[in-house]
């Protein structure tokens, strides 16, 4: 793909304490290999070349530094550390994109998107300035008021995913705003901004491994 040189962010800083492993769940191995290498792998997969920034909590930088030495993959690539929260994760790996690049910020724990997925992801955020995956729900969804709830219009609902593509300035001008807890992802912080999302489809298995049972389901597809 011509045009603009493309980037990926991989936030992979947090716990993972809701999986209940004695490691964070992107370190876990499926098929001989980290969820963490089988994401990143898919990004290196690409047409066309991918620049790296994995962001990784200060605990575990010396872990995943050691296992790349070790076993010689991804020797190239820039590694920030992560901050308290998502947001200022995603504000340190910042200092390491160069201007005028497209850039993907993808969760470190979805190891199940595609090259044909990813290439048409930056396609679309080249173009547009800002893609943005999303799903339409196939359950019924209910909003939680105390006590109450109640049936919403699925048809007016959408499911965020990842990775979310941008172009540089466009991340970089959104991620100079402070810090404010409503920001959920990086299209919320761009939104807050002032810049219009532009959703497009998403991929239906495109999962974010959180649980002992999200594993169990990746299982089968990479190990």
């Amino acid at each position: 793909m011509a045009g603009r040189k493309k980037y990926a962010i991989i936030v992979a800083g947090g716990s993972g304490t809701r999986m209940g492993a004695d490691i964070p769940k992107q370190f876990i191995k499926l098929g001989g290999k980290p969820l963490l290498q089988h994401t990143i792998e898919k990004f290196l997969s690409l047409s066309f070349p991918v620049g790296i920034i994995v962001v990784v909590s200060p605990e575990w930088k010396d872990y995943w530094k050691k296992y790349c030495s070790e076993t010689g993959f991804l020797e190239r690539y820039a590694i920030p550390s992560g901050g308290i929260t998502r947001f200022h994760s995603v504000a340190n790996a910042l200092q390491y994109l160069p201007d005028e690049t497209v850039v993907a910020v993808h969760d470190g724990v979805r190891p199940l998107v595609t090259a044909e997925f990813l290439e048409r992801m930056f396609a679309a955020g080249e173009e547009l300035g800002n893609a943005v995956p999303a799903v339409a729900p196939v359950e019924t969804v209910r909003e939680v008021s105390g006590p109450e709830s109640y049936v919403l219009r699925r048809d007016d609902i959408r499911l965020v995913q990842t990775p979310q593509i941008f172009r540089s300035e466009v991340l970089k001008a959104a991620y100079r705003l402070p810090y404010d807890p409503a920001y959920t992802d990086d299209a919320s912080v761009v939104e807050a901004a002032g810049y219009r999302i532009n959703l497009v489809d998403g991929l239906r298995y495109n999962l974010k491994i959180t649980t002992p049972e999200d594993l169990d389901l990746a299982r089968p597809l990479l190990g």
